[in-house]
């Protein structure tokens, strides 16, 4: 299994008989050089997106008939995508599950919020989620753009994730402090990948607060389009 960091919260996760792209932001994403957008998309079997902002779905219409690769998430995001062009996937909802392969995609809560301009006004498009992606005998909680929030506790004891993949730049998210706390207090993670953060000054640059935060858990400060293995 790969993870790989695309910058900023996307990811390319290949697992099982899948190549799940989260959330692919290429155009205007100043971390991933134009350069290394095919490589980044190449293969891919399914889109998953996370919520409406546009540095989670400004691309996902064009790159889903490009590769004529299905768009899943949360029913009303989905939907709208889909008037755009997007390929339909699962619209899907809180607390489902999807089957893809060999992969289940489980939505679960997120506290953020959702929304895309529509002719200069922001339209919200149903709410924010987070996803725990199951294979290959690993549990990901992919937490989203969020705060720290209560359903993390369900959370990690109904899905018992071992690898997290967490917001953690702050002013938009959790920063770093805050993602140590949350994964400390709700989660047994053996190994988190921090995002979110680097893409602008605005953002943390470092995840040594995170690292310094979680003994004995693997922190890894992604790099992107470089291969996470498991």
């Amino acid at each position: 299994m790969n993870i790989i960091w695309l910058g900023h919260g996307s990811f390319r996760i290949e697992i099982e008989d899948q190549v799940l792209l989260i959330d692919p932001w290429l155009t205007g994403n100043p971390m991933l050089e134009e350069s290394q957008h095919s490589a980044a998309l190449n293969g891919a079997t399914e889109i998953l997106v996370t919520h409406a902002h546009f540095d989670h779905i400004a691309d996902v219409p064009q790159i889903s008939k490009d590769l004529n690769v299905p768009v899943s998430g949360m029913y009303e995001l989905a939907q709208y995508l889909g008037t755009q062009g997007a390929i339909a996937g699962d619209s899907f909802n809180m607390g489902g599950t999807i089957a893809r392969g060999n992969v289940s995609v489980s939505m679960v809560p997120a506290s953020h919020s959702s929304s895309v301009n529509v002719d200069g006004m922001p339209n919200y498009m149903g709410s924010e989620a987070g996803l725990v992606i199951k294979g290959e005998g690993h549990s990901i909680y992919v937490s989203g753009d969020t705060g720290i929030m209560a359903d993390m506790d369900w959370i990690g004891d109904f899905h018992k994730p071992d690898i997290g993949i967490l917001s953690a730049g702050g002013h938009f998210t959790m920063g770093m402090a805050e993602a140590a706390y949350a994964a400390k207090r709700y989660f047994d993670f053996k190994t988190v990948i921090p995002c979110h953060y680097r893409t602008m000054p605005l953002l943390e640059q470092s995840a040594q607060v995170l690292d310094d935060g979680l003994p004995g858990v693997n922190v890894i400060e992604p790099q992107v389009m470089q291969a996470i293995t498991f």
